[in-house]
């Protein structure tokens, strides 16, 4: 009994490759990316020309895209303001978003790694009660916090700006979605090695995760930067003063200086600017490894 060899050109014969959104499509999708760049950098380009600009220049009739003449001066001129002392306020808001942000990431991945792998028979239960807390509004919480704060003797101090937000409800919950996708043989190798929960948690754990860690980071240090109301009601004393609050007192009843206002809010993004070009290609992808889908 004979049998016939396949036909080898039929075999194989390559699958077409599927075509993409053809050349119209890709260029309407470089269409709207390039709008949505202009949308976005728009508040960036005003914030610069208005910093370089005299006040009258700011409000006058006619619309300009660029100062007449550049004031470079501009630049020096809230550091030279005696009524508000902007580098103290700078150097007080690095040191609460720096202590906010590692506070929170070592508080919150903790609790995240204890409710996803120790066992325990209430380890639900205490998160659905972290979960509950998401639901309680700030404002709920705003006055018992401050009278707390206010009886520890905290008010215009660093403590009281940073210690009563060292946990989030919702950092902890992305925690515990990464946690529970990463590779339980790494954990499980590191206890072979005499390692606890704190010893795989540290070693094994993190140094594996600093790519979730970065995304974390730069989400807390933003809003740690540009939180107002609790630094405005704690930090009393001018001292205690961050950026934000600074920046709120250059707008008076009486008078309103806007180029200052606008330098100082471009010399204030400048940090937030660093350090998200520099963790960006973290932030996107340490999301998507929590496990959340929209």
């Amino acid at each position: 009994m004979t049998t016939t060899a396949p036909d080898i050109k039929k075999v194989t014969k390559p699958a077409k490759a599927k075509r993409g959104g053809g050349v119209i499509g890709n260029t309407g999708l470089y269409i709207a990316t390039g709008i949505a760049a202009v949308l976005f950098l728009i508040p960036f380009y005003l914030i610069v020309r208005n910093a370089l600009m005299t006040d009258q220049e700011i409000t006058g009739e006619n619309w300009k895209w660029f100062p007449t003449t550049i004031q470079w001066g501009n630049i020096t001129e809230p550091f030279d303001d005696v009524t508000v002392d902007f580098a103290r306020s700078l150097w007080n808001s690095v040191v609460v978003a720096v202590l906010h942000t590692a506070g929170i990431l070592l508080i919150c991945s903790l609790a995240g790694y204890g409710l996803a792998r120790i066992p325990y028979k209430h380890a639900n239960k205490v998160f659905y009660a972290v979960l509950a807390t998401l639901m309680v509004p700030t404002a709920v919480t705003f006055v018992p916090s401050f009278v707390l704060v206010s009886s520890l003797g905290w008010v215009d101090s660093y403590r009281g700006l940073i210690i009563p937000g060292l946990f989030s409800g919702f950092t902890c919950f992305l925690f515990r979605q990464y946690f529970l996708g990463f590779p339980k043989e790494l954990e499980e190798a590191a206890r072979v090695d005499g390692l606890g929960y704190w010893g795989a948690y540290w070693r094994v754990v993190v140094p594996n995760s600093l790519n979730f860690f970065a995304a974390i980071a730069t989400i807390t240090f933003i809003n740690g930067w540009n939180s107002f109301l609790w630094p405005l009601v704690i930090g009393q004393d001018p001292s205690a003063w961050t950026v934000q609050v600074a920046l709120s007192s250059y707008m008076t009843n009486q008078t309103v200086n806007y180029h200052l206002i606008f330098m100082a809010t471009a010399i204030s993004i400048l940090p937030l600017v660093f350090v998200f070009l520099f963790l960006q290609r973290w932030l996107v992808q340490g999301i998507a490894q929590t496990g959340i889908k929209g």
